[in-house]
């Protein structure tokens, strides 16, 4: 017998604030977020980990050598670009910990219930097949709707029988 992974429903008062905070981040950032187009997220330069270094030197040596400097390079526009890419950064890694605690809960919830509705399914064709009253028009009407397909992806390992 298969554990079921996901072990206590979410209050709806949970999720609803959630939600809530999310909407309110969301509002919070959009006046001054940068849509990308996917050519430019394709062509921009990216910092990542192995470039963070490399920005935070620069930009200390930038600010502590002004005769360094050259004269087109506004440092005002290059202390503000640094520090929302430094603090989104932090936010970022944050709402990615967050998105994939999300898609794990999502995917072992999606996969129990999934599974539960198979045992259901199953349960229902048997007694369909034993002539149960309303037993047939169940399994037929779920019949319709249950993947064929083969594989964990579809079937959760059991299939359908």
């Amino acid at each position: 017998m298969r554990n079921n992974i996901h072990q206590q429903a979410i209050p709806a008062q949970v999720l609803q604030e959630i939600h809530t905070k999310l909407k309110d981040a969301y509002a919070l950032l959009t006046p001054y977020a940068v849509p990308l187009t996917p050519a430019e997220r394709k062509y921009i330069l990216k910092m990542g980990p192995r470039t963070l270094e490399f920005v935070e030197k620069a930009h200390e040596f930038a600010s502590q050598n002004p005769s360094l400097r050259p004269s087109f390079l506004d440092m005002t526009v290059y202390d503000a670009d640094f520090a929302d890419a430094h603090n989104l950064w932090s936010i970022q890694n944050t709402a990615e910990q967050i998105n994939e605690l999300l898609a794990d809960t999502a995917m072992a919830a999606g996969s129990d219930a999934y599974h539960e509705s198979l045992i259901f399914y199953r349960s229902v064709k048997e007694a369909a097949s034993q002539d149960v009253p309303g037993a047939k028009a169940i399994s037929e009407e779920l019949g319709k709707r249950v993947p064929h397909g083969k594989g964990r992806n579809h079937s959760g390992g059991g299939g359908i029988g």
